[in-house]
């Protein structure tokens, strides 16, 4: 069997035996993964799912979720990956999205469709139909009100994917509501690599499935890459065969990257670069402690207007569902990314929007960030605006401590250690002491003006 239309997945079936998913703790071949992408052409013809449908596939990554998205690409279709959210942002996926057919997979690979009788009938759509092209649709984390939904060509996204190369064991970190889940899946089985999927993103059971299962290569962030150090898992469970962490989505702090380096000599950092609406983006860091990084010119162009990164790429997105495209006449993106340069290298300093405005003067939230991660007792620290009737705003620091201590001597110290280090305006003027998480499910640092 295994008779696919489209040229990637036909690529799969060169693999034979060798493992393609690791689920948890079984491994399923690329054999296996190509007859599971049978069942659900199956599947699909019996629940009338036609091409060019808007379908939202709902489950973890495991090898019947892979081949169901294998399977909607195959169909040309338009997927919509869910990883089970909360029913309210459920709901308002679904609606933004315009989802015609739900299919929900739980870990056994047992499905349910459900029709919505909705017609979708957005422009984007409509050119994705008429070209008879698969499409994705992915959302943004949507932290400060209703998520974006960008319209992607799947086939662009998927023929980046070329040349083969030695297939690695790669830790499948972001679902596959992400674009960063997206490439480790597809860039991996383009290869012949393995996706190593964990069953929760803790710091002891990833570095236990690295263990285990023999993974070479962690793409994670770096807010995750923190609460494994503050955590001790390294110390706790293998690294041999580790040899590449990628990490992106945010600013590196650059104590983490010094200390990460020094836990890790044998393995190599490389900070990367991509986004839902231009996909990712080929980077080469100027070396592993170093937030510095270039970007490559294969499929994407970049220019720097006004010290924002703008970039145009192959495989942008078509659109947003449901807000204008940042699109400049030349078809540059404008990411929103402060950056600053130093030759053909650039190192973002943060969003545009996470600008502190004190009085006129700018802050960068990870500046700050960086010197409180030196002071003693400080493991996490998140640096926000709040309101203030002098000047606007001001610097306000919300951090996680090792060990309690008072208020007060924690707020002296700060003071202390930031002078002659930061800019007065930069020193924070509030300080929170907390315990609650300061990232999203997407393990990227939420900063919130209040």
């Amino acid at each position: 069997m295994h008779s696919v239309s489209h040229a990637f997945l036909r690529g799969l079936s060169s693999f034979g035996n060798s493992d393609a998913v690791v689920f948890d703790g079984k491994t399923y071949g690329y054999a296996e993964l190509l007859d599971g992408l049978d069942d659900w052409r199956d599947y699909l013809d019996r629940h009338d799912v036609r091409p060019g449908q808007v379908v939202a596939l709902d489950g973890r990554s495991s090898p019947h979720t892979c081949a169901g998205l294998l399977a909607l690409v195959d169909r040309r279709a338009i997927a919509v990956p869910l990883n089970s959210p909360a029913a309210a942002k459920r709901a308002e996926f679904l609606d933004i999205a315009e989802v015609e057919v739900v299919i929900t997979v739980d870990d056994t690979g047992d499905r349910h469709c459900e029709h919505r009788h909705v017609l979708a009938g957005h422009e984007l759509y409509r050119g994705l139909r008429d070209e008879a092209r698969p499409g994705l649709v992915l959302f943004s984390s949507g932290t400060t009100g209703r998520s974006k939904a960008s319209v992607l060509d799947f086939d662009k996204l998927l023929a980046k994917y070329g040349d083969q190369k030695r297939g690695k064991r790669i830790l499948s970190f972001l679902n596959l509501d992400h674009i960063g889940g997206i490439n480790t899946l597809f860039h991996t089985l383009s290869q012949g690599g393995t996706v190593v999927t964990v069953a929760e993103r803790t710091p002891d059971q990833v570095f236990a499935t690295i263990a285990a299962h023999r993974v070479g290569v962690l793409p994670t962030t770096p807010t995750f890459l923190n609460m494994v150090l503050i955590s001790g898992a390294l110390g706790r469970h293998s690294t041999e065969s580790l040899r590449l962490i990628t990490y992106g989505t945010e600013p590196m702090p650059e104590l983490t990257l010094r200390k990460l380096t020094a836990a890790l000599p044998n393995v190599r950092f490389k900070q990367t670069y991509g986004l839902s609406e231009l996909g990712i983006l080929p980077t080469r860091s100027r070396s592993d402690g170093e937030l510095w990084f270039a970007l490559g010119d294969d499929g994407f162009r970049h220019k720097i207007v006004d010290n924002v990164l703008w970039i145009k790429s192959d495989m942008a997105m078509l659109g947003y569902l449901n807000a204008p495209a940042p699109f400049d006449d030349e078809g540059f993106f404008n990411t929103q990314d402060v950056v600053e340069t130093d030759g053909d290298y650039i190192r973002v300093l943060g969003r545009r929007s996470e600008i502190i405005n004190v009085g006129g003067e700018k802050v960068y939230p990870a500046e700050v960030e960086n010197l409180l991660l030196e002071i003693p007792n400080v493991v996490e620290a998140t640096v926000s605006g709040h309101p203030s009737p002098v000047t606007g705003m001001v610097v306000k620091a919300t951090v996680r401590l090792a060990e309690h201590e008072a208020e007060s001597s924690l707020r002296e110290r700060i003071r202390a250690f930031s002078a002659g280090r930061l800019e007065p305006f930069k020193v924070p003027a509030l300080i929170e002491v907390t315990t609650r998480a300061q990232h999203s499910d997407r393990f990227k640092k939420v900063r919130s003006t209040v």
